[in-house]
This record gives structure tokens, C-alpha cells and sequence, in this order.
């Protein structure tokens, strides 16, 4: 249990992660501990295999890690308080003469600017360049491409380093050259959960600190303004058209789409039915570079995305309410037409309609019947997405509980911890009581192995 008050990040910390997308340090805990975990590791690889998602009660030694407050404050300062350890995580090794990997980002790419999901990056052994730590490409958080100047940084360090990166961010396991040592990373997915109304950082100043001369200073500043809870864009003064800045949405150069996206969105009111017919185009790509505009605007677009929640093309519904959930908090007028779309007949508007009510609607129970009507969906990300958002709202989500207990049994092993997490968070002695029931069921013993049965 964490007893310490966690040690925050600074403004220039956060300002530095907001354009690099990654953060690394290490923490003071023993080095016999980080030995112990290693050594565990091996073990269990070498008489279970990889134990994938049981990786913490497997080697539960790790949840030290979690619970210091460097890493706790890294992450409250990241990804707000009360965030989420997601049930997925993975114990990445990387063997002895390996060849690496190519950069990629991870297969669940949200590929929104807003930090919502994030990974911890945890070495046990020291990790020097040669045994093939982990390397990003800094900055590439916000490419749907890898970013333009192809550079990496290898996250190298010594046992106990920890890297905190945007899940967005695009990384690879570089070679590991040696001819005998092992290289295990434990990766951790956590979430946000509740959105930003304050800054959870250890917050000074209002005013970005450097590179305002960068072109990407208007999204670097709009993503520092989303989480000091005041998102607002900057209003630069436009040498282009809005027809020409539109037309650069469509730019082979992301570079060049990101920023005019941005200067959209600087742009105000006047640019909203170019962008709202722009998500007609087939490009899913250039549809998101549109997405990135209007839920920069904030709530100035909200009136036009809430109209176009009507439209018959599925591509445009799809992007307006993608948009308003990344709008959030200041698009709670859309919560009725966010119900009303977490039931179209398009997977797609359904998946994003359903994910936008955990972020719009979190603050009240109007979203509640259709998120737990929508945990029967036939698709697995709407089921996802409903338990998740379920767990956004917390103790507005009551009603939910006996849709939660039947989700406890779906296949899908996420709508099942999704569903035990949100049914945490609603705290009331009938879901207090389903946690138990499910969690004396299904209790894993950390101390049966194949050698070890009983």
C-alpha cells in the first residue's frame, strides 16, 4: 500500500515529456530487490514461460516498483490521480544475440494527442546499449507515420530504471549484442481516469518555458493547456487560407498536416463546415487530422458536432463523436446525442460513441442504461470500451452493478477487468460484495507452479 506522498514532476518535466513523449529515471528501492525480480523472472520463463498478463501475481515483488512515490507521482503527475494499472502487461525479453525489432506502436494505437493511456517501462537487470534496452523515437507520439527525422534514443540505464511513455509513442527492442546476458522489460498499460480540471503536477507557471519558435509550439501548447484542465488552442496569426490549410490535411508530409490541424483550431468557429465536411474524404487518415482540429477548438465546435451527430455518412458521425470525447468535459451537452449514437448501426460510431460517454458523460449517471446495455454488444471494443467507461463515471455508475456481474463471464478478459474495476469504483456494499464473490472464485496463488501444485 503507498504510504509516501508522491514526488510530483516539475513544469519542466511535463512541458518535456509533452513534446518527447517519454520520461526516464530511477528510484532509490535496493538494488537486491531489482536482483530478486530478475532472478524470479528466470525462473518462472524457464519452468511456466511467459506468464503475460499474470505478470504481477506472479512476480507481485514488482508492485513495489508501482507503489514508490517517484513512480506514483510520475504517473498522478501524467495521468491524473486515481488512474488506472490496466489488466494488460507484458514481460518483453529480449535473448542473447538478438536481432531487435522495427519500430512500431503498440497494437491497441489510440493515436489521440491527449494523454489518456500510458506505458511504464521497468528494467530488473542493468541495461547498458549493447543488451538491447528499449529505444523511441522521441517526439513521434503525435505521427500517425514515424516521425519525419527518423532519430531514436535507446532507454538504457541501470537495474531499476523506469520509462514512462506515451502509449502513442513509436518504440522497437533494439539488438541485443551479447553472447549470454538476458534483457527482461515488464511493460504496464495505465489509464486515466478521471479528466484533467487542474494540473496534478507540481504546477508553477501557466507559460510554456521553451521552443516557442518551433512550428509545433501551437500543439505542444494546446496539449499543456488540456492538462492543466483550461484547454484552449493557440491563436496564431495564419499565413495561409483555411481552404489552403485544409487542402495541407491531405499533405503527404504529416508534419505538415499536424501543424496546419492545429492552426485550424487556432482558427475558431469560422473553419468548422470546412472541417465537418472534410470528414467525408475516404482517407481515415486525413479524417483523424480533422478530428485533431475540432477537438482542439474545445467547446467552440461542440454545436456543430452535436448537428452532425445526424449525418447519413457513417465516416462523418464517427469523426464528430470521436471528436466530442476527446472534447470531454466541455462536451456535455452531447451526452444525448452520445447515447443516442452508442447505438447506431456502425461498429465504428458505437466503439467511439461508447468510449466518448466514459469521457463526456463522467460526470453524472444519464449515460449508465446504454453503457450497460452495451456490454451485450456483439463487438468486443464496444464491450471495452462500455466497461471502461463504466468505471470512468465511478459511483454514477450504481445502476450498472448486476449488468457488471454477468460481464465478470464474457470472454474477452478485459470487459471482465474492466467490469471488476468499475464495480470497485462504484464502492457501494453490493458491488463491494460482487468484487469478493468474483475475486475468492478466481484467486491466483503466487506460490503454485508446475513443480508446486498444491
Amino acid at each position: 500500500m503507498k504510504s509516501k506522498k508522491p514526488i510530483l514532476l516539475t513544469d519542466e518535466q511535463m512541458q518535456n515529456f509533452i513534446v518527447n513523449g517519454y520520461i526516464v529515471f530511477k528510484t532509490d528501492l535496493p538494488t537486491a530487490l531489482h536482483q530478486e525480480i530478475f532472478e524470479k523472472t528466470e525462473q518462472v520463463f524457464e519452468e511456466e514461460g511467459n506468464p503475460g498478463n499474470n505478470l504481477l501475481p506472479r512476480l507481485p515483488e514488482i508492485q513495489e516498483i508501482f507503489d514508490h512515490p517517484h513512480v506514483d507521482g510520475a504517473l498522478t503527475s501524467i495521468m491524473g490521480e486515481n488512474y488506472l494499472m490496466h489488466a494488460h502487461r507484458h514481460c518483453h525479453y529480449n535473448p542473447p544475440k538478438s536481432g531487435g525489432q522495427g519500430m512500431h506502436k503498440d497494437s491497441w494505437a489510440k493515436f489521440h494527442h491527449h494523454t489518456r493511456w500510458a506505458m511504464v517501462l521497468y528494467y530488473p537487470q542493468d541495461t547498458p546499449p549493447e543488451i538491447g534496452p528499449t529505444a523511441v523515437a522521441p517526439g513521434s507520439q503525435y505521427y500517425n507515420t514515424k516521425a519525419a527525422d527518423g532519430n531514436e534514443v535507446q532507454l538504457h540505464g541501470e537495474a531499476g530504471t523506469i520509462a514512462i511513455i506515451h502509449y502513442d509513442l513509436w518504440h522497437r527492442a533494439t539488438p541485443n549484442l551479447t553472447d549470454d546476458k538476458k534483457r527482461f522489460m515488464m511493460k504496464f498499460l495505465f489509464t486515466r481516469m478521471e479528466e484533467p480540471e487542474k494540473p496534478s503536477w507540481e504546477n508553477k507557471t501557466d507559460q510554456w518555458l521553451s521552443d516557442k519558435d518551433s512550428p509545433d509550439y501551437p500543439m505542444w501548447h494546446e496539449i499543456w493547456n488540456w492538462h492543466r484542465g483550461e484547454p484552449n488552442p493557440i491563436k496564431m496569426d495564419r499565413q495561409q487560407s483555411i481552404s489552403e490549410l485544409i487542402e495541407n490535411l491531405q499533405s503527404e508530409d504529416e508534419s505538415t498536416c499536424l501543424r496546419s490541424a492545429y492552426a485550424l483550431g487556432g482558427s475558431g468557429q469560422s473553419a468548422i463546415p470546412n472541417l465537418v465536411d472534410t470528414l467525408q474524404n475516404e482517407s481515415k487518415t486525413v479524417r483523424r487530422n480533422v478530428t485533431y482540429a475540432l477537438s482542439s477548438m474545445n467547446q467552440v465546435a461542440v454545436p456543430a458536432l452535436i448537428e452532425a451527430t445526424k449525418d447519413t455518412n457513417a465516416n462523418v458521425r464517427a469523426g464528430v463523436t470521436d471528436a466530442l470525447g476527446d472534447i470531454s468535459l466541455k462536451a456535455q451537452d452531447a451526452t444525448s446525442v452520445l447515447i443516442d449514437a452508442a447505438t447506431d448501426s456502425d461498429t465504428t460510431v458505437r466503439q467511439l460513441s461508447t468510449d466518448a460517454l466514459g469521457l463526456v458523460g463522467q460526470k453524472s449517471s444519464a449515460a449508465v442504461p446504454v453503457l450497460a446495455g452495451n456490454l451485450q454488444d456483439s463487438d468486443d471494443w464496444v464491450r471495452r470500451n462500455a466497461s471502461l467507461a463504466l468505471a470512468r463515471l465511478g459511483s454514477h455508475a450504481e445502476e450498472a452493478v448486476p449488468d457488471l456481474k454477468s460481464a465478470l463471464k464474457d470472454e474477452n478478459r478485459y470487459v471482465c477487468a474492466n467490469s471488476l474495476e468499475a464495480m470497485k469504483r462504484i464502492n457501494t456494499p453490493k458491488s463491494e460484495t460482487a468484487v469478493l464473490d468474483f475475486l475468492i472464485t478466481s484467486r491466483w496463488c503466487p506460490i503454485t507452479s508446475k513443480k508446486s501444485t498444491f
